[in-house]
């Protein structure tokens, strides 16, 4: 269990929790919102103990294990799956001291321990969850360093979330992952056997996996029961009955008030305005929330043009000096599209952005314009090239040489960055505020395609709302990448499938994607039909697997033999464990124990060994289908 009592903490004089209290039970999922500066990330902190709080106190269930994300991705040269295994510390000691103990018991106790949390199993879940978060099983062998530093933090989170702590604080997690390990890790989560405690702006995510809400708001805590929607509703509800009790209070008030001005000094009235004085100072006033400013955006309306407002014939595009990473692009845009691009993270995306935001030349094929096509782009990378000592003002004067103060400004203010915020440097934004420079960066010259890249990363729910009501609003064409379904499912009315060195249209909504994705993971060695196989006759389709089957026997009987060998190693490795962890088998002669020892290092080399075998036979397999296919 996890209680919170009237906890308290500042920060710079500011007050971020006052008197909090709140309370989780084993097993519960709880995601934690508020608008954003208002202390959820501090809360995750002191609850994990890296800060104190000035008063209260948090209480974790006796023995419970707390798991927060690393603030420092991992680095070094280990592979990934070995930086992944290595965070089970209990896990890595018990290892290496069963190669070192000669201990009778102890080395009972190491191999009881190790049966207990099924160290055996520990590679293939490790590998599991990094396929989940988007590494194949040749990624996992690379060291973290080939790696750049948003890929370095899934597997700070796969790392996490293999050590599966009782109690497990996750502080927006997807923003480092894209649509497809977003869907994993939902999946995941809904699964997850200890306590959660999820930060996360994303309200699918929310709907999904948790079941309370803890609202920091006024640096109190409040939890409510269900999804994010129903949340939305019962505060919502709250809040109007809390205001009609207000008004009431103060009709009530205004009618005491005024019989104590008019009886006050009446010698008659005298005690009867004395006792309502009295009722009225008794009286708790009702305190309404404070109205926060509505977030709006607003993106400026572009000059109609002809369709189409750009075509893809035949285009290839990719980098200097490389293969193409697209190819055969055929497609178009016009001035009413909302596409979104699907596809896991390097399949070429991006590329797809860059160029239809005209940052790379085609390498083959045609791609036409329209003369009079704007386009803006936007890109979460562009926030480490802004000026952090410049304003957001002087950064629209560097954008809009000759530029008018007035229009800039006003410009600004469409993407709620106020007279004050206009002129704060960006050293001292907010993530969210440096995300509406950029906005209000690619829209400064009305374009008629809005290209955006994860534009929601450092957002909060309303101003995500925002956004997707002005991009409902925007009367241009819209082509988006985003982790977040929600934006995908209100914003976008085409999807494109960027896949296999292709972007094509795909069939479908969102919900068909991932149950496309579902289906993937459930069966992995399921692959798409070659285009040819569509004019091939029932007796050739026949003939043909047939022949694949007959070429695929060698390999399917190797693959048996290696299986059983294997299997027969490791029940005799489970044997030898249990019979050296019985105590009794120390009280005897020191001689058999050792013995013993040797033949079980023996049977672990055979294992590995065979194990080694059948996976070159399963992957001969595999490969020998696929060129049969």
């Amino acid at each position: 269990m996890l209680r919170i009592n009237r906890l308290t903490y500042r920060v710079a004089g500011r007050t971020l929790l006052e008197e909090a209290s709140m309370t989780l039970s084993q097993g519960q999922r709880a995601g934690l919102v508020g608008r954003n500066g208002s202390g959820k990330s501090t809360l995750l902190k002191l609850i994990a103990g890296s800060l104190q709080p000035d008063g209260g106190d948090i209480e974790v269930a006796s023995g419970w294990r707390i798991g927060l994300l690393a603030q420092e991705a991992p680095s070094d040269h280990r592979s990934l799956l070995e930086t992944v295994l290595a965070a089970d510390a209990e896990r890595t000691r018990l290892l290496a001291e069963a190669e070192t103990a000669t201990e009778g018991h102890a080395i009972a106790e190491i191999h009881m321990r190790l049966a207990d949390i099924e160290a055996h199993r520990a590679p293939s879940r490790a590998a599991s969850i990094l396929a989940g978060l988007g590494f194949d099983a040749a990624a996992q062998q690379r060291p973290c360093s080939d790696f750049s530093g948003g890929w370095r933090m899934r597997v700070a989170l796969a790392a996490l979330l293999f050590t599966a702590p009782d109690l497990l604080l996750l502080d927006e997690p997807t923003n480092h992952l894209d649509l497809e390990a977003t869907i994993w890790l939902e999946g995941h989560l809904k699964q997850y056997p200890g306590t959660l405690l999820l930060v996360s702006h994303d309200r699918d995510l929310l709907n999904r996996v948790v079941e309370r809400i803890v609202h920091l708001d006024g640096g109190k805590l409040t939890l409510y029961s269900g999804d994010y929607d129903r949340f939305e509703r019962t505060r919502a509800e709250r809040l109007n009955l809390l205001s009609a009790a207000a008004a009431k209070q103060d009709a009530q008030r205004r009618h005491m008030q005024a019989f104590i001005d008019r009886f006050r000094y009446k010698a008659s009235k005298a005690r009867q305005a004395q006792s309502r004085l009295k009722a009225l100072a008794r009286m708790e006033t009702i305190v309404l929330p404070e109205e926060q400013a509505a977030t709006t955006f607003s993106f400026p309306q572009p000059d109609a043009l002809p369709p189409p407002l750009l075509t893809l014939d035949d285009v290839a595009a990719g980098y200097a000096a490389g293969e193409p990473v697209l190819r055969g692009l055929d497609l178009r845009l016009d001035m009413d599209d909302r596409v979104a691009l699907l596809g896991a993270n390097g399949n070429g995306k991006s590329t797809m952005m860059k160029l239809l935001a005209g940052r790379l030349a085609p390498m083959a094929g045609k791609l036409t314009r329209s003369p009079k096509l704007k386009v803006g782009y936007f890109a979460q990378h562009q926030q480490e090239e802004l000026d952090l000592a410049a304003s957001p003002l002087l950064h629209m004067e560097r954008a809009t040489p000759g530029g008018r103060e007035g229009p800039m400004r006003a410009h600004l203010a469409r993407f709620g960055l106020d007279f004050n915020r206009a002129e704060t440097p960006v050293g001292r934004l907010s993530g969210g505020e440096k995300a509406r420079l950029l906005f209000a960066l690619m829209s400064r010259s009305a374009p008629n395609i809005l290209l955006l890249d994860e534009p929601t990363n450092h957002l909060d729910i309303d101003a995500r709302q925002a956004l997707i009501q002005a991009l409902n609003d925007f009367e241009g064409a819209v082509v988006l990448v985003s982790h977040d379904p929600h934006l995908i499912e209100l914003v976008a009315d085409r999807l494109w499938l960027v896949a296999e060195g292709r972007c094509t249209p795909f069939e479908g909504d969102l919900e068909d994607y991932r149950r496309l994705l579902l289906e993937r993971e459930r069966e992995a060695s399921r692959e798409a039909a070659a285009d040819g196989n569509g004019s091939q006759s029932r007796k050739e389709k026949r003939r043909a697997a047939a022949e694949a089957r007959a070429a695929g026997t060698p390999l399917r009987r190797a693959v048996e033999n290696a299986a059983a060998c294997l299997g027969k190693l490791q029940k005799q490795l489970a044997d030898l464990e249990r019979r050296l962890a019985d105590p009794a088998l120390y009280s005897g002669p020191s001689e058999a124990v050792t013995a013993l020892q040797i033949q079980c290092g023996e049977i672990r080399r055979q294992v590995d060994l065979a194990e080694e075998r059948w996976i070159a036979a399963e992957l001969a397999l595999e490969s020998g289908g696929r060129a049969a296919g």
